[in-house]
């Protein structure tokens, strides 16, 4: 039995508190005589069709500010303003494993609610940076390109990049049902209605969701609810991981997540500064990632697909994330086009803690790859219009020998599953071949469609 309720509900105003509805401006309403602290949960009656929860957001002189977690609708000058909590937790426990939840924490995939002895706080500190154990030990997640190339670490946090249907959203269900984490917990924030039901029966299938929490907050959902979502997933993650767990935190997106605190932000009157973006969104972006990580019981390893506008790889939430993960992945609209999947593109790409957590044969043979493939798009021009002659250049005749191969073990169909250990073995014998072309010069005619993945 967990008994962390007392303790994160010191100092709470849990009853007594009353106001009245003042205005409304945009997607806030304002309160008279409420001093309730920012955060707090409230109840406002409507005339019609019963009370609505709202939350408190800011204050404006002598006002507070609330934003309800559903419509306006029915809400009148002088409707009666409850306080109902002024500290957000949700229940948590193993009950959670293999469900669809919302926001709120409430099961919604048609199943009866699972009994969660345990309360946590959705706004949980990070794990103070004295505290943080090394990453040493790689985390699998199934995807070759990745951990062939990309090798991730048991804490790390990345993010993918990638513009509007250029498939993260598969290669996400991909990693949740092949990782060899203990559990998965899988945030949909700002999602259609309809990818929901089919990522969960496709992409994760049975097998996945055994062993995952999967949180959705539509699109059509208010913005406060598409920001909780993030914290929710977060929150069950850090419970799995103090219960020793090692966990895969996938949430997609962070950028809708931003939006949605722009929403916030601008309807409480916040100056709109970088983009429109305000201030309150590169605050809560660092204390949002910096709760992934490791600890001495377990661990928590992020990967946030960032939703890059217009393909901008500069825009500011894809900048200001990059700048906060410890590595990206790049999924290129390019390499989709062809028919290369997943559409990773490994030069725009790093994990920075490769070398910490892969033994010298595999960072020695990938850096050989990276060259291979360096030299090909360096001379894509060259070689698309025919004008590339072999023997000018080395190094560019074993890359175009080895072009299948390369790409052979850069892609992978949806439903293969690849251990670790067969990447290392793919990648290693990949990179041997191209080192002895190189150094015997020998024919790169001779292998010229090997396929070693």
């Amino acid at each position: 039995m967990i008994t962390e309720l007392p303790k994160y509900m010191e100092g709470a105003t849990l009853a007594g508190l009353t106001g009245s509805v003042m205005q409304t401006v945009g997607l806030t309403a304002a309160i008279a005589d409420f001093p309730a602290p920012v955060g707090s949960l409230v109840s406002i009656q409507r005339q019609a069709g019963g009370a609505i929860e709202a939350e408190v957001v800011g204050f404006r002189d002598k006002q507070t500010l609330v934003m309800p977690l559903s419509n306006l609708d029915g809400i009148r000058r002088g409707s009666q303003v409850k306080l109902l909590r002024s500290t957000r937790t949700i229940r948590v426990g193993e009950g959670l494993l293999g469900r669809v939840i919302d926001a709120r924490g409430r099961c919604i995939d048609g199943r009866p609610q699972p009994m969660l002895p345990g309360y946590r706080s959705m706004h949980g500190e990070p794990i103070p940076p004295t505290e943080r154990p090394p990453i040493d030990a790689p985390l699998a997640t199934g995807v070759k390109a990745i951990d062939g190339m990309l090798t991730c670490g048991r804490g790390q946090r990345l993010g993918i990049f990638a513009g509007s249907g250029v498939g993260k959203s598969v290669l996400l269900g991909m990693m949740a049902r092949y990782t060899d984490a203990d559990v998965t917990v899988i945030a949909m924030i700002g999602e259609r209605g309809r990818e929901v039901n089919e990522f969960v029966q496709r992409q994760l299938g049975p097998e996945g969701l055994a062993r995952s929490v999967v949180i959705a907050a539509t699109s059509n959902e208010p913005a406060l609810l598409r920001v909780q979502a993030a914290y929710v997933a977060t929150t069950i993650a850090e419970y799995f991981r103090d219960q020793g767990k090692n966990v895969l935190l996938v949430m997609d997106s962070v950028t809708r997540f931003a939006l949605a605190q722009r929403e916030i932000g601008l309807s409480s009157g916040e100056p709109p500064t970088t983009r429109g973006y305000p201030p309150s969104v590169f605050a809560l972006l660092p204390k949002l990632v910096e709760r992934a990580g490791r600890t001495a019981s377990g661990s928590i390893t992020a990967f946030y697909s960032v939703l890059v506008e217009g393909d901008d790889e500069n825009e500011p939430i894809a900048d200001t994330v990059r700048g906060l993960l410890d590595g990206h992945v790049w999924l290129s609209r390019r390499l989709a086009e062809r028919g290369h999947y997943p559409a990773i593109n490994v030069l725009s790409s790093i994990s920075r803690l490769m070398n910490e957590i892969s033994s010298p044969v595999q960072q020695k043979a990938a850096r050989l790859l990276r060259q291979m493939l360096a030299a090909l798009n360096e001379n894509e021009d060259l070689l698309s219009i025919g004008a590339y002659r072999q023997g000018n250049n080395r190094e560019l005749d074993v890359a175009v020998a080895m072009k299948d191969s390369l790409n052979g073990l850069l892609q992978q169909q949806v439903d293969e599953r690849v251990s670790l250990d067969q990447v290392r073995t793919s990648v290693a014998q990949l990179a041997e071949k191209c080192a002895q072309l190189l150094t015997q010069g020998a024919k790169p005619a001779a292998v010229g469609n090997e396929n070693l993945s």
